[in-house]
């Protein structure tokens, strides 16, 4: 079956963010301009979850949501079907996305003046929700070994201080496409047993592992974090609904949920209806396309990382999982300005390597989940704008 992959959606004017606020974001007004940088998928959403959300408007009743015990049952079985974690459902919550439910996963396990580690370069809005909440990063230099990034828990180790309280474990990791092997997933659990940390293991990339990859989810490689361990994910990524500002968190450890739920009690949060109907749609009528997605995404990370790297200065980390390509510029011998400054200028908006922290100067992410003739463009408009150093 065939989910259209291949027809570019008209998303200008649709409140679309990776569109409409390219003037806004880098001052872009040009019509023709390839947003590569917000994390969505230029793709249509999955038919199974377009006919829930159509059911969802046909009854025509918006109130509050409640009775989450299919959305609960859906989860559980995705990761028991999927990705070989079996658990209780009842352990299901829900966040108005996955930040949201990282800030809860914060105030529940931390306070503030508390410091929490990132193994930087990681997602932005970690920083930005962690200065929000009054939490200090330490920083937690990812090293490039063998073309991929690689943990440094021995100079994590040496850095630590004694305000830390919790780790993030970004897994799938985010820039980079770094799929952890439970070994590593061992390490970082043992290192916080040891430390008395929590761990948060943010796996919304979960779904987006390359053919013939496989995930682990943090709770099966180390069983024995169970108790200091908050699990945060979505279908957003997976699914390409971020829309739909809908996430979850699996606590193991009964003590913690009941800290969760008092943090989310307290903020009075209740899930959203149709981001319900489209998770539920997503983790039970879906599996075929998000083989095919994958599959796809795989494919345009091959041509994507074949013609980048066939420039002179410039490198594509490999990557086994995501659709974020994190891409090395920094031999030309250019600031980050200039890099970006290039880019767009040559019609193509990537996201600054310098907002994922420590580790991201001379670097550019780019999201390549476009329809390949859209892709095959912006690539061939990447070529033109080095073409004068090459």
């Amino acid at each position: 079956m065939t989910y259209g992959f291949e027809d570019q959606l008209a998303l200008r004017g649709t409140h679309a963010s990776k569109y409409d606020s390219l003037m806004k974001v880098f001052g872009v007004d040009d019509p023709d301009a390839i947003p590569m940088w917000v994390a969505d998928m230029d793709f249509p959403a999955a038919p199974a979850i377009r006919t829930a959300l159509s059911k969802e408007v046909e009854r025509g009743y918006f109130g509050y949501f409640g009775g989450p015990d299919a959305a609960n049952d859906a989860v559980a079985g995705w990761y028991r079907r999927r990705h070989g974690w079996t658990f209780d459902a009842s352990w299901v919550r829900y966040t108005h996305g996955v930040i949201s439910g990282f800030g809860d996963a914060l105030a529940a396990c931390t306070a503030p003046g508390d410091a929490i580690v990132l193994f930087s370069p990681v997602y932005h809005a970690f920083y930005r929700q962690a200065d929000a909440m009054g939490r200090k990063v330490l920083e937690s230099p990812l090293r490039i070994e063998n073309g991929r990034f690689e943990l440094d828990l021995d100079g994590l180790s040496v850095a630590l201080t004694e305000n830390v309280r919790l780790v993030v474990l970004c897994s799938p990791h985010n820039p980079g496409g770094r799929v952890w092997s439970a070994e590593e997933i061992r390490q970082v659990a043992d290192f916080c047993l040891e430390r008395g940390l929590f761990l948060i293991s943010d796996e919304i990339h979960m779904d987006l592992l390359f053919p013939g990859e496989t995930f682990v989810p943090t709770a099966v490689a180390a069983p024995q974090i169970a108790e200091r361990l908050v699990v945060l994910s979505a279908a957003s990524k997976g699914f390409n609904l971020a829309g739909a500002e809908t996430g979850f968190l699996v606590t193991p450890d009964r003590a913690l949920r009941k800290k969760l739920d008092a943090v989310i009690l307290d903020r009075e949060s209740t899930p959203n209806r149709f981001g319900m109907a489209a998770l539920t749609a997503a983790f039970t009528e879906c599996d075929d396309w998000s083989d095919a997605v994958r599959a796809y995404l795989a494919e345009n990370f091959r041509v994507f990382s074949d013609r980048m790297n066939a420039l002179a200065g410039i490198s594509v980390m490999d990557m086994t999982s995501t659709y974020l390509a994190w891409v090395d510029f920094a031999p030309l011998g250019m600031s980050d300005p200039e890099i970006l400054r290039r880019i767009v200028e040559a019609g193509v908006v990537p996201s600054p390597g310098t907002q994922f922290g420590t580790g991201g100067a001379g670097h550019m992410r780019f999201n390549f989940a476009l329809p390949r003739p859209t892709l095959e463009t912006a690539i061939g408009r990447l070529e033109d704008a080095f073409r004068d150093i090459q």
